[in-house]
């Protein structure tokens, strides 16, 4: 069976930090962090739906003018979330451009932003083509168990860390992985297609068994006809941690977030021999990224945001990682 989750870091692990997690069946992706970005193609672009900033560092949010630029034109919303400050940076970057033309578009091209203010409290912002990119607030809520985006098949959640300056890590889980056989759909005649996520969505909800979706030619299909055709496993779970000092309190909220994770994404800036640096610039070293993800028990880690300093030596920080990693 194949995964529903396509993950990949945007740049090699010396460029700025991004990690692509794009939907195999559903013609969207999730995007971790905004610096540069231009190694995605605009068609990948296009597919992001929602994207998760971890600061606005500028080797996590230069990319933001590039998004910018591929998506104006078009009618449709992306949403962003981001640490405590973030509405207000979102609309200092709109604010830079000069928009006087934004009348003759004849489409509605839009943000919505999420900042989280504290843990457990957010609040929300959108930004228009047609209000000519004005901020338009949209109040505060409540968040639980700092669930940024929930929906049927995945979340994404978040908890806030410290760099020196306020830091999300993140956490993209499937609720549950809805596979299906299409030699059974093949044995019953039913071509396989865009309806299938009807089906896939009916399974996640719950949906009672008698219900129908409509079929590969738009005929009613009820989904009690369907289910041998379909296998449910446990959902994949991503987490996305960079840009953080090593601490008690930073350790033990990457660990929860990560925990039983299929793959860790973590920064590896330096070296252990290089700790006291790594505590002065408030990075992790790669022994540091190992241990975090053995404590939080993932089944892969995957390092990035190697300091430049270790050019021609990143067999040296992925060595290291790994010993500490698997405790050696």
């Amino acid at each position: 069976m194949r995964r529903a989750l396509h993950p990949c870091l945007v740049n090699e692990p010396f460029g700025d930090p991004g990690l692509f997690v794009d939907f195999l069946f559903e013609g969207r992706a999730l995007l971790f962090d905004l610096g540069d970005i231009r190694a995605l193609a605009p068609r990948k672009i296009l597919r992001v739906s929602d994207i998760f900033v971890s600061h606005c560092h500028m080797d996590h949010f230069m990319g933001f003018d590039w998004l910018l630029r591929i998506c104006l034109g078009r009618e449709r919303a992306v949403r962003l979330y981001g640490p405590p400050g973030f509405i207000a940076k979102v609309e200092a970057k709109l604010a830079a451009y000069t928009w006087n033309l934004l009348h003759r578009y004849g489409n509605d091209f839009g943000l919505e932003v999420t900042e989280l203010l504290a843990p457990g409290r957010v609040q929300r912002a959108r930004f228009h083509v047609r209000q000519g990119f004005r901020r338009e607030a949209l109040g505060e809520g409540r968040i639980e168990d700092g669930v940024l985006l929930a929906e049927p098949g995945f979340r994404v959640r978040c908890a806030l860390l410290d760099h020196g300056t306020p830091c999300l890590g993140f956490a993209l889980e499937e609720t549950q992985h809805v596979n299906i056989w299409k030699t059974r759909l093949a044995e019953r005649g039913l071509a396989v297609g865009p309806w299938l996520q009807g089906l896939k969505r009916a399974v996640l909800a719950g949906q009672d068994a008698a219900a129908t979706i409509p079929g590969p030619s738009g005929q009613p299909l009820p989904v009690n006809t369907l289910l041998d055709c379909v296998e449910v496993t446990p959902g994949m779970k991503l987490a996305y941690v960079t840009d953080v000092v090593f601490s008690e309190a930073n350790a033990a909220a990457i660990v929860e977030l990560a925990r039983g994770a299929d793959t860790l994404f973590i920064e590896s800036v330096f070296l252990d021999t290089a700790a006291a640096r790594a505590a002065d610039k408030r990075h992790l070293t790669a022994g540091q990224a190992g241990r975090l993800a053995r404590a939080a028990g993932v089944k892969a880690v995957e390092p990035f945001h190697f300091s430049p300093i270790y050019r021609g030596r990143e067999v040296e920080l992925r060595a290291e990682l790994e010993r500490a990693f698997q405790g050696a």
